[in-house]
């Protein structure tokens, strides 16, 4: 197993700066480009530092946060590269961490944000989901990101139908979208049971959350969903992607849904050992809890389940 970072960082002295359309609609359009440009070239430069720091302490993958440029699709502010000062410095930065992780063999993906809903009925909702995934594909190739890793939305009341929007809404994607997106299953609506059938239709892997199928179960153990999700990746020939977090109050309490700062090794399923796969760990405590579990890991203080 390679384990992934997701996003940020709590030691290292890495930080993604943001902006908001409101702070950005009060300046004249060329002072929201140099400000954006700026803003752009310290993300840009560190995501590089980012995925140095991962290649440093052992992590073998790294979630980039979605707003890495801020507001870049928004409708009122929104830019491109080639709208900033400094996008050319920007784009060679890109260029340097899609390098230095294809050296590494470090892998980098996308969470889009909850507001990307490709099931929405709500054509507004869709579209906006649309043009925040294109932006996302723009970037992902800008680094060399073989994931854009979503869920499949709300159930509106009927899941069948929903999931016939995303496929509808799926033919029409960009191919650099297409090829790139993920379903993930998630704790509340669509079980791994529930995506696969659509996984299979569209050719699109699933991402399993191990944390999500133990608080919305659907009949299939752990071992059946883990080499479920695993077949989707095969015709992409690609290496399985899967999440893993631990509850912050423990299997018992009445919630067990919100992460905690750590993962417990007993968490971990068995069935995960010998797997090539990457899993992305989920935990409050970020780059302090990947290199803890894979400490623990190598220790020995694995009992998983």
């Amino acid at each position: 197993m390679r384990f992934g970072l997701c996003c940020l960082f709590k030691d290292e002295n890495i930080a993604f700066r943001t902006t908001t359309a409101k702070a950005l609609r009060a300046m004249p359009r060329s002072e929201q480009l140099l400000k954006l440009s700026a803003l752009c070239h310290d993300n840009a430069r560190n995501l590089l530092h980012a995925v140095q720091a991962c290649h440093r302490l052992g992590i073998g993958a790294f979630r980039i946060m979605s707003p890495l440029f801020p507001r870049m699709t928004h409708p009122e502010v929104g830019y491109d590269l080639d709208d900033l000062p400094e996008g050319d410095a920007i784009r060679r930065l890109l260029g340097e961490t899609r390098t230095f992780a294809r050296r590494h063999d470090l892998r980098l993906s996308f969470h889009p944000d909850q507001f990307v809903v490709l099931s929405s009925p709500h054509p507004a909702v869709v579209a906006s989901s649309i043009r925040e995934l294109e932006y996302q594909a723009s970037l992902a190739e800008e680094v060399g990101a073989d994931i854009i890793n979503v869920h499949a939305g709300g159930v509106y009341g009927d899941k069948q139908l929903a999931l016939e929007r995303f496929y509808q809404v799926f033919a029409d994607l960009p191919e650099a979208v297409r090829t790139r997106l993920t379903l993930e299953n998630d704790d509340q609506s669509y079980s791994v049971r529930d995506l696969l059938p659509t996984c299979a239709r569209l050719s699109i892997p699933l991402v399993y959350d191990v944390h999500h199928h133990r608080c919305h179960p659907d009949g299939l153990s752990i071992e059946e969903a883990t080499q479920l999700a695993a077949e989707t990746w095969r015709i992409s020939h690609r290496e399985p992607y899967c999440h893993l977090s631990s509850p912050r109050d423990g299997w018992a309490a009445r919630d067990p849904k919100p992460h905690a700062d750590y993962i417990d090794p007993a968490d971990v399923p068995s069935c995960w050992r010998g797997r090539t796969m990457t899993v992305d760990i989920e935990a409050k405590a970020k780059e302090r809890a990947v290199v803890k579990l894979m400490t623990e890991l190598k220790s020995g203080k694995d009992q998983c389940s």
